[in-house]
């Protein structure tokens, strides 16, 4: 089983992100080199190496559903006006803005989720796995295990890419920073729907907003 500090020492080690270090981790069986190398073979590491560059320019991007019940802005910054201006770093910041429409994330990455929400998500998923009929040391590895899957829903950089599943928005953001050779942060976004708060229907808006993008 990884631990925290081990996940800790890869990140400090690499400086990529938080639930990629466990995932490179959990692929090496805990060894810290492989660990290492996966990473650098997923271009992580080398993304991570410009993130500590200062990202001041770039755009904010406005995106309503096609019958104006849901509208998001998202800022993403780049260092330069150049990058700006980039016809690729212009269409990611637009799939970004469909993004959160489709999945609806509450932060950008796993480590802006306050630590009492983390715990009390565990709570739930430890008592889920109890009532399940585990005994409790193998319900705190459930947890573990399950708690990965509460991030993909809530942190956008973890969740799986509208556009290409099969690949997470971090593995894009990645291919962005090494393509266009600049640092790349979204910096923040806020997401409106018609109604908010009210009750209404369910609807998928995941689907409808595919739909569109196919259009």
């Amino acid at each position: 089983m990884v631990s925290a500090a081990q996940v800790k020492e890869l990140r400090e080690m690499t400086g990529a992100g938080m639930m990629d270090c466990k995932n490179a981790l959990v692929q090496s069986n805990g060894d810290m080199e492989k660990a290492k190398k996966i990473l650098r073979e997923k271009g992580l590491a080398a993304a991570a190496k410009k993130a500590g560059r200062i990202a001041s320019e770039g755009l904010v991007e406005a995106y309503i559903h096609g019958d104006g019940r849901i509208g998001v802005l998202v800022e993403v910054n780049t260092e330069t006006d150049f990058a700006a201006k980039n016809q690729e770093f212009k269409a990611f910041v637009k799939d970004i803005a469909l993004q959160i429409a489709a999945s609806r994330p509450e932060y950008i990455k796993a480590e802006d989720v306050p630590e009492s929400v983390v715990e009390q998500e565990k709570a739930i998923l430890k008592a889920q796995a109890i009532k399940e009929g585990k005994p409790e040391k193998i319900a705190e590895k459930i947890v573990e295990g399950r708690i990965s899957k509460f991030y993909k829903d809530i942190c956008l950089l973890e969740q799986p890419f509208i556009k290409d599943p099969d690949k997470s928005v971090q593995d894009i953001l990645n291919e962005k920073v090494s393509n266009i050779g600049e640092n790349i942060q979204i910096r923040r976004f806020v997401c409106y729907e018609r109604g908010q708060g009210l009750q209404k229907k369910e609807e998928n808006f995941a689907d409808e907003v595919a739909k569109q993008m196919n259009k």
